[in-house]
């Protein structure tokens, strides 16, 4: 379970400090006026999100100064958590503030003055690193993780194979915020501020530039300069991420600029699509299961695309290949330049190129591109990367009307003579097919346990052989449109070849 998911399950602060304790692995830890206390890390907790970071860490950086005073030891870090975020920060950066003892404290930690959190936070602002848990529960843990074993707050590199998360959520904390530019023209603001140290440029002739004025931000493009209208988004964003990217990744970054288009979680249709916070959390998993470099080295296949919000966060749209029933997915991908450079087509995966015999023959339909025939008849790394429908016979999850009578009778059901009643699932015939024609690939899917623990699968796990490679699991309800109370898995397997008699 997520730490997000016991989060919003939690009904009292030691619930939420023991969310966060088992989330971080935390040892040697005491629990009392302050609320979680190691050698490391200080941690102010609440049992709801109402407070914001800056008076959580007012209350925390009353028992530092109490510490001090008393000539006692404090940690290198200092932390804020709650049901909705967290917040992290190195002592060093505080002490010398608290030296001059200028703040006027309130009779306990509880009860702080309002002079004390306007003093306070305008000296923090710029030192502390902010999480939202529901996006960002990976970068958080990491980062705490890394400053335990480090000493210090590493922050996340920007790379080829993470360019779209992070341009993602640089459009929402930093683009929407700068006033009078149009969301066409975000790629070109954001590859002025990541090629920038702070005072100088990587490269010397953007489209747009990152400049300062009166200490703030301001970006210049076609002549004409944007300021922010809020600079807490600025301040946070820089907080998670490194800049510049390291040289040898800056060109190819740059080059990617077609790829990128601001995302709008309302463009995307149907009841069962991904969420795209959910999507960033199958891509970091992934990245640490296949390595950082797996967008480069594998060629995706999505033969159940839909509108292509599984690819969305993809940093080489090149790689992939999405297929879909519909052709008015298609159609919509197109209009919406939705991975413009993508192999984009329709395709009936469980009827199209089957022959009468069960086996795959492409010449059938002559649909799938001749660049995915030829890495599958080459043998090359392929991941099937699928969120794909779930509907069965008279009942079960399904995507609106296609969960109906007959709806698995199709030309792979044919051949799943040896499964029992798995075979009136749509989802396990998309993994029959998948193992008789990628029997080497890669498979990441999003889909309910059934296939795993449900007794009317067992004849198909005896037939379908695949080796667990890692995965994560959330709640149905952080899928809209979804009814019931139940897990949805995302797991990464390595596949072979299904049993068909």
């Amino acid at each position: 379970m997520s730490l997000y998911t016991q989060l919003q399950q939690a009904r009292s602060e030691e619930d939420v400090k023991d969310a966060y304790i088992k989330a971080l692995g935390l040892k040697g830890y005491t629990k009392g006026l302050i609320d979680i206390q190691t050698n490391e890390i200080w941690f102010e907790a609440k049992d709801t999100g109402k407070y914001s970071s800056y008076a959580m860490f007012t209350q925390l950086l009353h028992y530092v100064q109490v510490a001090l005073d008393k000539g006692e030891s404090v940690p290198p870090f200092l932390a804020v958590i709650d049901t909705e975020k967290a917040a992290l920060m190195k002592s060093t950066d505080v002490l010398p503030f608290l030296a001059k003892k200028t703040v006027k404290w309130g009779k306990s930690a509880s009860q702080y003055t309002q002079e004390a959190l306007d003093e306070i936070s305008a000296h923090i602002g710029t030192y502390f690193v902010s999480f939202k848990i529901a996006t960002h529960e990976e970068e958080f843990i990491s980062t705490v993780k890394a400053a335990i074993k480090s000493g210090d707050i590493i922050r996340t590199q920007i790379t080829p194979d993470n360019l779209k998360q992070v341009f993602d959520k640089w459009v929402a904390m930093i683009g929407r915020e700068i006033n009078g530019i149009d969301p066409e023209d975000y790629a070109l603001l954001f590859f002025a501020d990541i090629m920038h140290d702070g005072t100088v440029s990587t490269h010397a002739n953007l489209p747009a530039e990152l400049l300062h004025k009166n200490g703030a931000p301001v970006f210049s493009l076609a002549g004409k300069n944007y300021e922010l209208g809020n600079k807490e988004g600025y301040r946070r964003f820089w907080a998670i991420y490194h800049r510049p990217p390291k040289s040898e990744y800056r060109d190819y970054l740059l080059e990617r600029r077609d790829s990128l288009i601001p995302l709008d979680e309302r463009s995307f249709k149907g009841a069962y699509y991904t969420p795209l916070h959910v999507v960033d959390k199958a891509y970091d998993k992934l990245a640490e299961t296949l390595g950082k470099n797996w967008q480069r080295e594998y060629i995706v296949w999505d033969m159940c695309c839909g509108v292509g919000n599984l690819e969305v966060k993809h940093s080489n749209p090149r790689n992939i290949y999405m297929s879909t029933l519909d052709q008015a997915d298609v159609d919509v991908m197109k209009a919406t330049k939705t991975c413009v450079a993508a192999h984009r087509f329709q395709y009936d995966y469980l009827n199209d190129d089957i022959n009468d015999s069960g086996q795959i023959d492409y010449s059938l339909s002559n649909k799938v591109p001749q660049g995915l025939r030829d890495a599958i008849a080459a043998g090359k790394k392929i991941l099937v990367l699928i969120n794909p429908p779930y509907g069965e016979t008279g009942s079960g999850i399904g995507k609106g009307d296609k969960n109906k009578k007959g709806v698995e009778q199709t030309r792979i059901n044919a051949t799943m003579t040896d499964v029992g009643y798995a075979s009136k699932e749509l989802f396990a015939q998309f993994l029959a097919r998948i193992a008789k024609e990628l029997p080497t690939a890669t498979l990441a899917m999003f889909s309910t346990l059934k296939y795993l623990n449900a007794p009317n699968f067992e004849k198909f796990r005896h037939t379908w052989n695949a080796d667990y490679q890692g995965g994560f699991i959330v709640h149905s309800k952080a899928f809209d449109g979804l009814t019931g109370d139940f897990p949805i898995g995302f797991l990464i397997w390595k596949t072979s070849v299904v049993s068909q008699k």
